[in-house]
């Protein structure tokens, strides 16, 4: 059965084409609109619904531990104790100094375990909102922004982790002036989430396959990334590697504030890059293909 617009638009078709209201010469028009425009919109819109996805970011983890004694703090209990004991078993692996490789290694596991989570989140957004998307009419900016939401209120839920390690290893993890550093890392680290998670949650959508090869790829990058590691064990001839890595990155702007110590240039211009490339890409693949997600879920 015809709904009720398309009814009204086949009459006024009707009504137009009737004889005697166009000549053989007449054409019909039908408006075309400017995808470009309409994804502007959609990220301008998503973004003043601040209210809307963070209440839902909210609810999906009040729902996730419902009825638990520690409720969200599970995160955080599970967190500390994988830290900790990696943080001793890896020193003595390693043969570095505790008081070094302590703040080194829960910096960058708090970072990774951030970024990662958000990526593996962010593959799956729209195919896990099918059904809101195709009941109300809701920017799909919207459900992005809320899997990012998600996860920066389990990663401050996983800040104090970090508590006993500045008042033991103090010498070397201390409060400053760097760690003002982090509310621009944590700006930076959104506008990327915001940017290439349209791009992968549109991938995502339209190949099925893609959730799997990302969760794959992101346990293979953790062993190739200075997160336990620190890159100087590498010879100086190597340590390009590392600095190349796009993800070393952004885990030195969440780490080295996090333990008072500032970001290289390297990992400055890495991650100006990185977010140049993705507000490119994302605009360009959300123009094309925004008006396709509805038809690929």
């Amino acid at each position: 059965m015809l709904s009720f617009a398309a009814m009204s638009n086949l009459e006024s078709i009707a009504q137009l084409t009737a004889p005697g209201l166009l000549t053989d010469h007449d054409e019909i028009v039908f408006p075309t609109k400017d995808q470009k425009k309409l994804a502007r919109e959609d990220m301008l819109a998503g973004f003043r619904q601040w209210r809307i996805w963070f209440m839902l970011a909210y609810q999906d983890i009040k729902i996730r531990y419902r009825r638990s004694v520690l409720g969200p703090f599970w995160i955080t209990l599970s967190m500390a104790i994988t830290v900790y004991s990696m943080g001793y078993l890896y020193s003595h692996l390693f043969h570095m100094e505790l008081q070094n490789y302590f703040p080194f290694l829960v910096g960058g596991m708090l970072a990774w375990s951030f970024i990662s989570s958000t990526i593996t989140d962010l593959v799956e957004t729209l195919t896990q909102e099918e059904q809101k998307i195709k009941q109300i009419k809701l920017p799909y900016s919207l459900y992005v922004n809320k899997v990012i939401a998600r996860n920066f209120i389990i990663f401050l839920h996983n800040l104090p982790i970090l508590l006993p390690i500045l008042a033991i290893f103090h010498e070397t993890a201390k409060i400053n002036l760097n760690s003002l550093l982090l509310f621009p890392g944590l700006a930076l680290f959104y506008l990327n989430a915001l940017t290439y998670g349209l791009t992968l949650s549109m991938i995502g959508a339209r190949f099925r396959d893609v959730a799997q090869i990302v969760k794959s790829l992101v346990q293979v990058v953790f062993f190739v990334t200075p997160v336990m590691w620190n890159p100087e064990i590498l010879p100086p001839a190597k340590r390009f590697i590392a600095n190349l890595n796009p993800f070393y990155a952004f885990i030195e702007f969440i780490r080295c504030p996090l333990i008072g110590a500032r970001p290289s240039l390297t990992s400055w211009l890495m991650v100006t890059f990185i977010s140049l490339l993705g507000c490119y890409l994302s605009y360009a693949m959300f123009s094309r293909y925004r008006s396709r997600i509805v038809y690929w879920l």
